[in-house]
């Protein structure tokens, strides 16, 4: 067989679709066309020591060695050298292979012990070194028992199989570099998941009508991958919902990425949720992978799903359509399978009504709806709900037990609830913090009545100034400073009673949501 077919074979077994060990057991196959060896091995270099990966022709006590460069002259020769190294049939320096050798079928019983030794004893060496970029990560080494085996050999012809190994060694480090890493950031993203179940309850907690319900509907979505639309009040729990539905369905290996829709700039929502090639808009210096595309194989959620472009929702009917999704700038469609939650606070079929929204989208959103309740229909609820937010809390704070007592519960109960188990938390956070400052640390935190009445009146009775004779004031402020006051307040109490959300207190103020942050920011609200 001429050189160029040798090296084509080579080549061709190098990149199969096989794993590590059978490509470096076929490359040693395919080399005994050039050399009349004995004996070859391919070995890794991991720290100082050589590891064989692939051998042919030696037993299974050299497959087993550490073989140190330091502890073997013709080793420590051959990682210097800058080619083939073909050791004299006479040197003295001894073979790290020498007795090593696998002899076919038994020796004789009859046969010497010299003569068996002799056997395999080698006469015949040869060594390369393989490098990836300019650093030694391996040899190739050949082995004869006719000291002539290799005379007159190509060294160049040699260097250049080395050469292909080299590269494919390589290669295999990085894949498995690759695949080790991936196999990390898969367990990690699984205890984030885990981590971000526990921190927010990790099931949906309560045992209302409403509650056993819902939980019933969520375990029968779950193990279908149909889309699901979550809608409900703000702060009623709808990402929990998601992930309570990721949790019981079968991806639920796979992570659960998500995208807030109301954080998405109307410029780069496309980009973020499908990516973009290189030099698809200004500034678009490298490729993107987009959320779609990462969540191949996997879930991913769209919270806010109302506030999404109008622009950009016929790409993403186009996915939900087909399972083809395009990059910005790119020409070519690629194949993907997502599972798509998505939810929202806006009534979807009003939005439909007002062009703000694509009613073949929410058809297609809306495969099966899941209505979260708010709490006010929940009340019975509350006292597993804010026991199990003392918990959390008192974890967080490292304090003794946190208990609310029965006037404190009352007010609970009485309570309508508007910004549902979001505002639950966020006022027992406030009276715990202020309880607690009363109590050493680590006794009993005992939340009473009268702590929660600031935090538990309605908004507008919060925001109201006291009844008080009318005052004049001796000097009017400008008319500029007076109207900046009032803007400033009209945005915080929008912020208050979204619990932040921009989007929700834009709406709530008749402003678009990019005025609204301007303005915010503007003010120093931001």
């Amino acid at each position: 067989m001429d050189k160029l077919t040798i090296l084509a074979t080579i080549a061709l077994d190098l990149t199969a679709a096989l794993d590590a060990r059978s490509r470096y057991a076929r490359l040693l196959e395919s080399l005994r066309r050039a050399i009349p060896y004995d004996a070859a091995a391919l070995m890794h270099l991991e720290g100082e020591a050589l590891i064989i990966k692939a051998a042919v022709g030696l037993d299974r006590e050299a497959m087993l060695q550490r073989f140190l460069p330091a502890d073997h002259p013709r080793l420590a020769i051959i990682a210097k050298a800058d080619g083939p190294m073909v050791f004299p049939s006479d040197s003295s320096l001894p073979d790290p292979f020498d007795g090593m050798l696998a002899i076919a079928g038994p020796s004789p019983a009859s046969a010497p012990r010299a003569g068996q030794a002799a056997a395999t004893r080698i006469h015949a060496c040869i060594g390369c070194p393989l490098h990836a970029s300019g650093r030694l990560i391996g040899m190739l080494t050949a082995d004869a028992i006719d000291p002539r085996a290799f005379a007159g050999l190509d060294l160049t012809f040699i260097g250049a199989i080395a050469a292909l190994a080299g590269a494919e060694m390589h290669t295999t480090d990085l894949l498995q570099a690759l695949e080790l890493n991936a196999e990390k950031m898969g367990l990690i993203a699984r205890d984030l998941l885990h981590e971000v179940r526990r921190d927010k309850g990790g099931q949906m907690l309560g045992e209302s009508p409403a509650m056993v319900h819902l939980r019933r509907e969520i375990e029968l979505v779950a193990a279908s991958d149909f889309s699901v639309l979550i809608t409900g009040e703000t702060g009623v729990g709808k990402e929990l919902a998601a992930l309570a539905i990721h949790a019981s369905s079968t991806r639920h290996e796979q992570p659960l990425l998500s995208v807030n829709c109301a954080n998405l700039l109307e410029s780069l929502a496309e980009s973020e949720l499908f990516g973009h090639v290189r030099g698809a808009f200004t500034g678009a210096g490298e490729e993107r992978t987009g959320k779609f595309e990462l969540a191949d194989g996997a879930t991913l959620f769209l919270d806010e799903i109302g506030e999404l472009p109008l622009a950009v929702q016929p790409k993403l009917l186009r996915v939900l359509q087909s399972g083809e999704m395009e990059k910005l700038g790119g020409g070519r469609a690629r194949k993907v399978d997502v599972r798509l939650l998505a939810a929202t606070n806006r009534d979807l079929e009003g939005e439909v009504a007002a062009g703000r929204f694509r009613a073949d989208l929410f058809h297609r959103l809306n495969v099966y709806p899941l209505r979260i309740p708010p709490l006010r229909e929940r009340r019975q609820d509350l006292p597993l709900l804010a026991d199990h937010f003392c918990k959390t809390i008192a974890r967080r704070l490292g304090t003794g037990p946190i208990r609310l007592l029965p006037a404190a519960m009352g007010e609970l109960l009485t309570y309508s609830w508007p910004g549902n188990i979001r505002e639950l938390e966020n006022l027992l956070i406030r009276a715990a913090l202020r309880a607690a400052a009363a109590v050493p640390r680590g006794e009993a935190v005992f939340i009473q009545a009268g702590i929660l009445d600031n935090s538990a009146l309605p908004l507008a009775a919060r925001l109201a100034p006291p009844e008080t004779a009318e005052v004049v004031p001796a000097s009017l402020p400008l008319l500029k400073d007076a109207v900046e006051a009032c803007k400033r307040r009209s945005l915080q109490q929008a912020l208050a009673a979204h619990g932040g959300n921009q989007a929700a207190a834009a709406r709530a103020l008749g402003l678009h949501r990019g005025n609204f942050h301007k303005l915010a920011r503007r003010l120093g609200l931001l």
